[in-house]
């Protein structure tokens, strides 16, 4: 029977080019050449390994077989075979409703989508999510970042002590937070990229992590920020903080090795402040916050402040367009005595050997435009407080008068430590007690944290005692 089929078909196909083969039809598709129809069998292609597929003689554009060897189909197309289809990958799930993570909702134990490990779950379209989701270290992903959209009405999104992965998302929690992670042996690592967080209650918390990767993440319209707590590592790239996201946008509180923000802007208008810092409470490995542009005209640093007009303390280096710079480049100070009165007088000090000694504080050293340095002993010392060794440029003036001598010579110093620097020495003739001398010292010098700098004067001749008076000391350094 099937003999006579086949040299039926073999006919039709021979004497009638225009007209349609059906079996178990008799009406085919007026588009097809054959249309077979069935439902309880399929049609069944040629089975081949992949060498007796390369074995085919010229193939044709469009020919058809199955490899055997790598369970695909495969077409001839030009110069080459290609794959009609790949197999599906594994660890993959696509989610196109709630109804999706059905079975992660069981896992949960009802009250929690728990995702599967190291698995992808590809997000498409809106999904209004029921329940939090606990990311188990999934990665979870959307195509479209405008359009696959993970929607939480009421309470929060992602929660839980584990972590994961999260990009090209719109993520939005009106009523809740985003985020609200927790984890206290600091082994967890999340990552968020390429997302939007959009009209929600909270950004949220992540507390007690290991790592925390944010980049290229857009903020608008949020009630509250975020605040980190108690991360080893956190990096936080490209971020946009729009003016129309109010509280604090970022807050930082605990314990941290490394805190690096880099690029993006922070748009603050009637929010409290861009980044709250003052709850820190250790930076092993410093902070950094570079070309960030922060511009709306509110509060953008809460800080400690711990110099004037800075906002930061030295873990930090800063260089960002809005704030003032602050890293130990540009550490400067300067000191000077402040005589009010209409005819100066001065202040006297008694030199009684050759020995160099520090010219003395009087209490009316004033200290100004100090950024990592420390005024002491009577404000004329300064001391530097960063904590990377660099070279410093100093200056210093002094208009002197020597009592009690004539004839008589004086050196002046900068002097580090307590030792003289002796290339920095200016060296001044006393012929009288009248006459006021002016000094100018400079000197290049390598400065530590901790070390500190002062004037000294050493009398190089004669003997006994006599008085030097300062009319005027001023030193600045940076």
């Amino acid at each position: 029977m099937r003999k006579k089929l086949l040299f039926f078909i073999f006919l039709l196909t021979s004497f009638f080019n225009y007209a349609q083969v059906g079996i178990n039809t008799s009406s085919p598709d007026p588009s097809s050449v054959l249309d077979i129809v069935s439902t309880t069998s399929g049609m069944l292609a040629p089975r081949m390994t992949t060498v007796q597929r390369n074995a085919i003689a010229s193939p044709a554009n469009g020919l058809l077989v199955y490899d055997t060897d790598l369970g695909l189909f495969y077409f001839y197309d030009n110069s080459s075979w290609k794959p009609l289809s790949s197999s599906q990958r594994n660890n993959y799930k696509l989610i196109k409703s709630e109804a999706d993570l059905a079975a992660e909702l069981v896992a949960g134990s009802g009250t929690t989508y728990l995702l599967d490990s190291n698995t992808y779950y590809e997000i498409n379209g809106l999904i209004t999510l029921s329940y939090p989701i606990e990311l188990n270290n999934a990665y979870v992903a959307g195509e479209d970042t405008n359009n696959d959209i993970l929607l939480r009405t009421t309470g929060n999104i992602f929660e839980g002590d584990t972590g994961g992965s999260v990009r090209n998302l719109t993520l939005q929690a009106t009523a809740g937070s985003v985020f609200n992670l927790s984890e206290i042996t600091n082994t967890q690592n999340l990552i968020l990229r390429d997302a939007f967080i959009v009209n929600s209650a909270s950004v949220g918390s992540i507390s007690g992590f290991n790592l925390v990767f944010f980049s290229i993440v857009q903020y608008v319209g949020n009630t509250t920020g975020i605040i980190f707590t108690n991360i080893n590592q956190l990096l936080l790239n490209s971020e946009g903080w729009d003016g129309s996201n109010s509280g604090t946008y970022q807050t930082f509180v605990g314990n941290f090795e490394v805190i690096a923000k880099q690029g993006g802007f922070s748009e603050v208008v009637g929010a409290t402040a861009a980044i709250d810092v003052l709850g820190i409470t250790s930076l092993t490995g410093g902070g950094t916050l570079r070309t960030v542009d922060f511009f709306g005209g509110g509060n953008y640093i809460n800080g400690p402040g711990t110099y004037t007009n800075y906002n930061f303390n030295t873990d930090w280096d800063v260089d960002c367009a809005g704030i003032p710079v602050e890293k130990d480049a540009v550490a400067a100070g300067n000191f000077y005595y402040n005589d009010v009165n209409p005819s100066p007088t001065g202040f006297t000090q008694t030199i009684n050997n050759n020995t160099e000694v520090e010219i003395q504080g009087t209490g009316l050293f004033l200290t100004t435009n100090l950024f990592r340095f420390a005024a002491s002993g009577g404000n004329n010392r300064l001391t530097y407080e960063g904590l990377k060794n660099r070279q410093f440029q100093i200056n210093a003036s002094l208009s002197i008068r020597v009592t009690g001598t004539s004839g008589d010579f004086y050196a002046f110093y900068i002097a580090k430590n307590g030792g003289i620097l002796t290339e920095s020495r200016a060296i001044v003739y006393v012929d009288n007690s009248s006459t006021i001398q002016n000094i100018a010292l400079n000197e290049n010098i390598d400065l530590s944290t901790n070390d500190y700098i002062e004037l000294f004067v050493q009398r190089l001749t004669g003997s006994g005692n006599d008085n030097l008076v300062v009319f005027a000391e001023n030193l600045s350094i940076n």
